[in-house]
């Protein structure tokens, strides 16, 4: 099983960026669908985006389409999460998850099997 490890969140002011890395080890990387979702402690995990094993397709949630972008390197073993014009409500702890391959990319925690223990993103207003 492919092992998730993220980095790359921090404090940041509404309107800034930042961008999220999700390392994993294995080399099962390239064959598995990867997701990003969030969570804040009084709200269940919350999809926010995925991409497919290729790079090929990807979907978002309405809530972060136009302002987050999902991509990923597997010659690298990395997916990414770049977010651009944050927002207060964007707050969360953002978890990189992995899936079975496939041509369709699902937005529920179910088919994920890996997780990340997440990283921490904070957006001032």
């Amino acid at each position: 099983q492919v092992q998730l490890v993220e980095s790359g969140g921090g404090l940041v002011q509404a309107g800034g960026s930042l961008r999220l890395s999700c390392a994993a080890s294995g080399r099962t990387f390239s064959s598995k669908n990867m997701g990003w979702f969030r969570q804040t402690p009084r709200q269940e995990r919350e999809f926010v985006a995925a991409i497919t094993w290729s790079g090929g397709s990807t979907v978002y949630s309405d809530s972060v389409k136009g302002r987050f972008t999902i991509s990923r390197d597997n010659a690298k073993n990395t997916v990414y999460l770049q977010m651009n014009s944050l927002k207060p409500e964007d707050t969360a702890v953002y978890y990189c998850a992995a899936a079975a391959a496939g041509r369709l990319l699902i937005t529920t925690t179910t088919p994920y099997t890996n997780w990340g223990q997440g990283t921490q993103v904070t957006v001032s207003s």
